[in-house]
């Protein structure tokens, strides 16, 4: 959590804006080099520049660029300014609203958008543009107005907003409860043999590797938070294959982490290898097939095509489906047009 800190230096309150404690067996590791590894479109150069200002801090002590990360240091940055996510401007942005009453709407998320703001995206966002076309929107438990659950910012699809506390605590105790019900379209590399599955493994921070998160086994079973995912195969492409994605649960990136854990990351996803040529031939011509692929669908082909839901007020179950866009759409198509060639 990222909270106003103590710490005093020259009179200035000091906002802590990141926190990471380094695992017990860490190799002593340059503190520029490790936050590369935890901290989002961070350059070298910047976190350099913060360290020669006083704004990076190991174990309560400013440090500077070249200090050895060692197993158990607390590494914390420090800025006299709050973290700009809590600086929230509406912004006259367009929401494509699929269904609007007094107490919600949904919303269908293109690509690109980021849902809340955070580090590196403080502006653009879905809470941008809420803010600026509703008022007094509740707030959840992390203080984000409206939000009732979030999707990534290169996947699309579909995201219930509540207008009001009653709804925020309604459709929240849904979510946790596993009422809800969220389906996803997704294309993967290579090709699923079972037509349908389950894909459990508790999901959490990736040691070694903040931005991603990762399936915990053997000795740390313990770890992480419990997830569940039910797959079927909707068409078997040649070396991918399009799937449909039921979440029992919602953790962070949960579909890509599961689907990477069974050997099918998800195409085009840059995050977990995706965007590299995982299944296929060493012909020039199929890697120039992929390339325009990728081109065409230039994120992870994820999309969030159902969602339901009891309304809050009225106790109906509602329920809700948007088209897969039109870059994974073609995308899909072009794999259709290529996986013909392959059997004939």
């Amino acid at each position: 959590m990222q909270n106003k800190n103590t710490f005093e230096d020259d009179e200035d309150e000091l906002y802590e804006h990141y926190s990471f404690t380094a695992e017990k067996g860490q190799t002593p590791l340059r503190v520029d080099k490790y936050l590369m590894n935890f901290v989002e479109n961070a350059t070298r150069n910047k976190i350099q520049q913060a360290a020669k200002a006083g704004n990076i801090y190991v174990n309560d002590v400013p440090v500077k660029s070249n200090y050895k990360v060692k197993g158990n240091d607390v590494v914390r940055v420090l800025f006299s300014h709050p973290p700009h996510e809590y600086l929230l401007i509406g912004e006259n942005i367009p929401i494509d609203i699929v269904y609007e009453d007094d107490a919600l709407l949904v919303v269908n998320k293109p690509a690109g958008m980021v849902v809340h703001p955070g580090h590196g995206n403080y502006s653009g966002t879905l809470i941008n543009a809420l803010i600026y076309h509703f008022e007094n929107l509740p707030k959840n438990s992390n203080d984000r107005p409206g939000l009732v659950h979030r999707i990534d910012k290169d996947t699309s699809g579909l995201l219930v907003v509540a207008k009001t506390e009653d709804a925020m605590n309604h459709l929240s105790k849904q979510f946790f409860d596993k009422t809800s019900e969220r389906e996803y379209v997704a294309l993967v590399w290579g090709n699923v043999e079972e037509d349908e599955g389950n894909v459990e493994g508790n999901i959490g921070r990736h040691p070694k590797n903040r931005l991603q998160n990762t399936v915990f086994e053997g000795d740390d079973l313990d770890k992480g938070k419990p997830a569940v995912t039910h797959y079927k195969v909707l068409e078997r492409l040649g070396y991918v294959t399009l799937l449909t994605c039921k979440l029992e649960t919602g953790r962070t990136h949960q579909i890509r982490v599961h689907m990477k854990h069974i050997g099918h990351t998800l195409f085009n996803d840059e995050r977990y290898g995706g965007e590299k040529i995982l299944k296929g031939t060493t012909f020039t011509k199929y890697k120039q097939f992929v390339e325009n692929c990728f081109k065409i669908l230039p994120r992870q082909a994820l999309h969030a095509k159902t969602l339901g839901f009891e309304h809050p007020v009225t106790g109906e179950f509602m329920r809700f489906t948007s088209e897969i866009p039109d870059d994974m759409q073609q995308c899909v198509e072009k794999w259709r047009g290529y996986s013909k060639h392959i059997d004939s």
